[in-house]
Formats: structure tokens, C-alpha cells, sequence
């Protein structure tokens, strides 16, 4: 059994929390289903409040431009949670939030209930499906890929649990739970917990990255969705959190420590970079998305972006050599690109708003809107998790 170390290296583990808890000012009937697609819309944003007494999902509704009109709050009917000593964001996680573009479902943690609710997606409006169980104690992360959806578990041992998409409702996938044998308490401390789950392009390996281990595990996957008995365990860095995958399938990763780097997963499970580390000179990288064919990082210990170009062969570079794309608010944490890539949206977890960003060709990124009365992140509660339409 392996055990995370309470090491330093963290995200905002030089930042402190205390901060005042920001009231959302809504004025809008929680369950209704409002106004949908108007002309000139391009899709929703989507941001879970992990509010401790009552998880919900606010609905934005997103413009050709990327302006953002709130227009619905929708109770997840399930509890928000919150990691000790989590200095910006409560679930210290990537992917809590995550949107099922295959089936047009979206699928949200609540930590503190132990479940997983499942809405139909319809424009902006959402329906509450389903409310099921997660297999294990504080859930914090989802994947998917085609039928497949898989939660992670961050409490307790920590744990892997599979499950099939049927219609618009999860199925457990009978014998799919795999422990991470962390030792845990649970809610998990926050360096002691896993920091995502995810699944490759192929669709043969589940991948979870450990904030304490330094490891990036891979189970396989058999044709039947059960995962291999144990995962291959690769050695990554100090403090691997966030990864998306590139275009070519392979693994781009942060590390909280300041950098990012690529991996190709080989048919064994185990992991190899594809170039070296791309340090950014930034504090506490850890959430990152794509855009554009290009790879933005949150520092939330230096209220920045990080902006990395990817050459063919996977090397990553920085956009600005001072590592800075954007200057943020207070906090930066989960973020997430529109389809096209031409805008970005990103959470500042202390400051409680949301911040626009219009993409270039080039990748520059250029601000264009924040928009305020998030729940801000006071130590004991705080919103996490955003997904794009």
C-alpha cells in the first residue's frame, strides 16, 4: 500500500485562507428551466458551487462574443465538500465538473454526500437525472470517454469505480472498483489527495494523478470497461495535479511545483516524456485545458495563466517568456475553453468571479470580461468545477 506524504509543494500552499464567503445576489427560481438558445448564442458555461449545504450547478448562457448572461441555478441534490487546509479551492481536483458531449449529459461530484448527479444537458437548461452513488467517500473527479464513465474517490483508501451510460442514467460496472490504497481521512487532506482522473484517446487506460506520490498511475482497461488489478505507477514530479490530452492522444500534465510536460503512454501503462519539463517560473501550476492547439495552466499561488506551445513532437515552450499569457483575481483555479477555442474561461477561487478571455491565433489571451457573485472560497466552503458548451 502506498501512502501520499504531507510534503510542502502544493498548490497556494504559501497562501492563506480566511477570506470572506461571497453570498450568489440570484434572484432566479432554482428548479426552473429558463429562457433557452436566443440568436447569436454559441452555447452555456457551467460552474458547480460545492456549497457545503447544497450543491448546485449555476447556467450561463454564452454569446457569439463570449459574454456570459447567468440564467439558471439547478440543486444538484447532493452536498458540496471541502479538503483541509485547501488554501484557494475546495476540492483541490481537476474535473469535478465534467460535460458528456457524446450524449449531452453533465456529470457533478458531491463530495460530501458521497454521489454523483447526472443532468441532461438542453442549451443552456438542465434537467436532474439521476443521483447515484460513487462507490467510495468524497468523490472529486469524473472522466469519460464514449459509454464510459469513471469516478474517482478521494476519501478514505481512495478509489476508482466504473460505471455505463444508459439513455440518460449511470450503471455500475459490476467488479470495476479499484483501490488507491492512500490512507486517507476523509475529506482528504488537501497534498494527500488524488488530483484527477482521465481516460485516453484509445480508451485502454484509466489515468490518476497523485499529488502526494509524484506518481501518475495507469490501470488498464479490458473491452468489458473493468480495470487491470493494479496500475503501472510512473514517477512524474514532485506534485502532478491537472491533464488534458493532445491532439496526437498524449498526456499533457502540470505540476504544481511550476511546470508542465508531455507523455506518451505506452502499451505497458507506463508513462514517457516526450521532451523535458517547461518551468514556468510560477507558483502553484495545477488546472489546465486546451485551446486553439495550445495549453493554459492557473497558477493559484501567483494569480497568473501560463500559456505553453506544444511543438509536433510534444515539447511544450512558453508563450511569454516570463511565463505570465494573463494576469488573474484572487485564486485561479478550474478553467475551460470553448469549443472553438476562442474563448477561456477560468475560476478565481478567493476572489469568488470569473474571468474572459478571448484567444488569438497566436495565443495571446486578452480579457474581456469578469464576471462576480461566485461563491469565493473562505477555507470552509468554495465553488469548483466549470465546463463549456
Amino acid at each position: 500500500m502506498r501512502f501520499f506524504a504531507r510534503i510542502r509543494l502544493g498548490c497556494a500552499s504559501w497562501l492563506a485562507t480566511g477570506m470572506t464567503l461571497s453570498a450568489i445576489a440570484l434572484s432566479i427560481n432554482p428548479s426552473a428551466a429558463l429562457a433557452g438558445q436566443q440568436h447569436g448564442d454559441r452555447g452555456a458555461v457551467f460552474v458547480q458551487t460545492n456549497d457545503i449545504h447544497g450543491n448546485a450547478i449555476l447556467a450561463y448562457r454564452r454569446s457569439e462574443d463570449g459574454e456570459l448572461t447567468l440564467v439558471g441555478r439547478y440543486p444538484t441534490s447532493g452536498l458540496g465538500g471541502t479538503e483541509p487546509g485547501a488554501p484557494t479551492d475546495a476540492l483541490s481536483s481537476q474535473g469535478s465538473l465534467t460535460y458528456d458531449r457524446h450524449h449531452d449529459l453533465l456529470y457533478a461530484v458531491n463530495a460530501g454526500s458521497n454521489s454523483v448527479s447526472v443532468f441532461d444537458v438542453q442549451q443552456t437548461r438542465l434537467r436532474l437525472m439521476q443521483v447515484i452513488g460513487s462507490g467510495g467517500q468524497f468523490p472529486s473527479s469524473v472522466a469519460v470517454h464514449h459509454d464510459l464513465v469513471y469516478v474517482m474517490n478521494a476519501g478514505g483508501d481512495g478509489s476508482v469505480n466504473g460505471y455505463r451510460v444508459d439513455g440518460d442514467r449511470l450503471t455500475p460496472i459490476a467488479g470495476s472498483e479499484r483501490s488507491l490504497g492512500l490512507d486517507n481521512t476523509t475529506p482528504p487532506f488537501f497534498l494527500g489527495s488524488p488530483g484527477q482522473i482521465g481516460i485516453t484517446a484509445n480508451g485502454s487506460k484509466l489515468l490518476v494523478s497523485g499529488k502526494g506520490t509524484g506518481y501518475l498511475d495507469a490501470f488498464a482497461l479490458g473491452p468489458d470497461g473493468q480495470p487491470s488489478t493494479t496500475p503501472v505507477n510512473t514517477q512524474t514530479g514532485p506534485v502532478p495535479f491537472g491533464f488534458v490530452l493532445d491532439r496526437r492522444g498524449r498526456v499533457v500534465l502540470t505540476d504544481a511545483s511550476g511546470s508542465a510536460n508531455t507523455y506518451h503512454v505506452l502499451p505497458s501503462g507506463a508513462l514517457t516524456p516526450t521532451g523535458t519539463a517547461a518551468a514556468n517560473g510560477q507558483a502553484a501550476t495545477c488546472w489546465i485545458t486546451e485551446a486553439r492547439g495550445y495549453f493554459y495552466a492557473t497558477n493559484t499561488a501567483s494569480n497568473t495563466i501560463t500559456g505553453y506551445a506544444e511543438t509536433p513532437h510534444g515539447q511544450l515552450s512558453l508563450l511569454n517568456a516570463n511565463g505570465v499569457s494573463a494576469s488573474t483575481d484572487g485564486g485561479p483555479i478550474d478553467l475551460a475553453a470553448s469549443p472553438d477555442g476562442s474563448r477561456l474561461y477560468e475560476l478565481n477561487g478567493l476572489a469568488g468571479d470569473l474571468g474572459v478571455y478571448a484567444v488569438a491565433p497566436d495565443g495571446t489571451l486578452t480579457q474581456t470580461d469578469t464576471i462576480g457573485g461566485l461563491p469565493a472560497y473562505d477555507g470552509s466552503n468554495g465553488m469548483e468545477g466549470i465546463a463549456v458548451t
